[in-house]
């Protein structure tokens, strides 16, 4: 079992580094995605930037918002969104925050979820299927 983040993960199902996916909407649309794993319960989505930015967590709830056209498979599972860089900042972490994205960055020896407790804190962090328009939109 992985206590991660507030989840419990019980089945990794599908761990997929540097995937490409077409659509399943628009077969002219191929996407590059840097991390997904697929569970019993939830799709964890992770974008990794050398170089972060706001504009760049813009892109990213972009891409969240088609997702299940990326991962059919994973339809109607909870989306669990990371955005990853070796260094984020205070305001960027802010930023992911109250986007209801997890920050993860180098901490003292490892890499660390910036702002767990903060989302688990958060009424709202547990994101359900249903709910991605609602908060990416």
């Amino acid at each position: 079992m992985w206590y991660g983040m507030k989840y419990d993960i019980v089945k990794l199902d599908t761990f997929t580094p540097r995937i490409k996916r077409t659509s399943i909407r628009d077969r002219s649309k191929l996407r590059d995605f840097d991390c997904i794993a697929i569970c019993e319960d939830c799709i964890i989505v992770s974008d990794t930037k050398t170089t972060p930015s706001a504009d760049k967590v813009d892109r990213f709830i972009e891409v969240l918002k088609e997702i299940f056209d990326y991962f059919p498979e994973a339809e109607g599972k909870r989306l669990i969104p990371i955005f990853s860089s070796l260094y984020l900042s205070k305001d960027l972490v802010t930023y992911l925050t109250r986007q209801n994205i997890y920050a993860l960055a180098m901490g003292s020896s490892t890499m660390e979820l910036l702002n767990r407790q903060e989302l688990i804190n958060k009424e709202d962090s547990k994101i359900e299927p249903d709910e991605i328009d609602r908060l990416y939109t």
